[in-house]
């Protein structure tokens, strides 16, 4: 299953991307238009899923897509979570679970947008990010893929001069601006994928590679890390986890290489999509 959140609305989406079916309408109400309101019945909706009999009529445009879960109780983000991504940034890699922060509610948005750059070094970070279908406490590692919904593509966008400045990194809020947290086009639940484990992921700008990596290189892997944030933290249906960025990002150059106005910053993951940042 596929889910979009178009517009403030929530659309099933068919397997190619081209394609969508407004969600309350296909379910004569059953469930509602805002795609927030999915999470806490996403059981119920899984189950209903199985039994649709799709009806394409809706066109989608990437520029129309907003976050798939546009009001999460809770986003966390993972730092240093790729060893050549640690090594590259000159901060040592983590022993036990890599360093978790979060990004700012009012830094979400879409798919395809227009970024304002503020002051300072802009760098970017192609992520693939997991939205919880359910929560709790104490999660086991094996049973962590059944608490994400789905998957999705992510920038975890990030001023450096201010991250890194002062007696102690800040990552939160200099990874907050406005518009520095695109998720779309769309999540994708995990049984769509022929191994949620193992995806590849890669970032352009201005159509150069500049990252291309594979999740089963992450150091703390998605069902881990879900198991490990839940033994201290409630976990909320809805709740958004970036899960951490290949190597090939701008301030592992030689020289350092950030994004100026003008630049196309485009994030893939395969078998889900990509999404398209122009920055100005």
């Amino acid at each position: 299953m596929r889910i979009a959140n178009l517009e403030g609305r929530a659309v099933l989406v068919n397997t190619d991307g081209t394609l969508g079916a407004d969600l309350a309408a296909s379910s004569d109400g059953l469930f509602a238009a805002d795609p927030a309101l999915l999470y806490p019945r996403w059981g119920e909706l899984v189950a209903w899923y199985d039994g649709w009999e799709p009806a394409w009529d809706l066109p989608l445009r990437p520029d129309a897509l907003g976050c798939p879960s546009p009001r999460p109780r809770q986003i966390f983000a993972i730092g240093l979570n790729y060893a050549a991504h640690a090594d590259e940034t000159g901060l040592g890699r983590p022993d036990g679970l890599p360093p978790v922060f979060t990004k700012f509610a009012s830094s979400l948005t879409g798919a395809d947008v227009v970024v304002d750059l503020p002051e300072g070094d802009v760098d970017w970070e192609v992520e693939v990010v997991a939205i919880l279908g359910s929560g709790g406490r104490d999660l086991a590692e094996a049973d962590a893929w059944s608490a994400v919904a789905g998957l999705s593509v992510g920038q975890d966008l990030s001023e450096r001069a201010r991250q890194l400045a002062g007696p102690a990194p800040q990552f939160s809020l200099w990874k907050s601006f406005a518009g520095f947290s695109p998720v779309g086009p769309w999540l994708v639940t995990p049984d769509e994928l022929d191994d949620p484990d193992d995806l590849r992921l890669s970032c352009t700008v201005n159509g150069e590679v500049v990252q291309d990596g594979r999740t089963r290189h992450l150091i703390s892997s998605i069902p881990h890390t879900i198991a490990e944030l839940s033994r201290v933290v409630e976990l909320y249906p809805g709740d958004v986890v970036f899960t951490g960025t290949p190597d090939g990002v701008g301030m592992g150059r030689t020289p350092p290489r950030y994004l100026s106005a003008g630049d196309v910053l485009v994030s893939r993951v395969e078998g889900i999509g990509e999404i398209r940042q122009v920055l100005r």
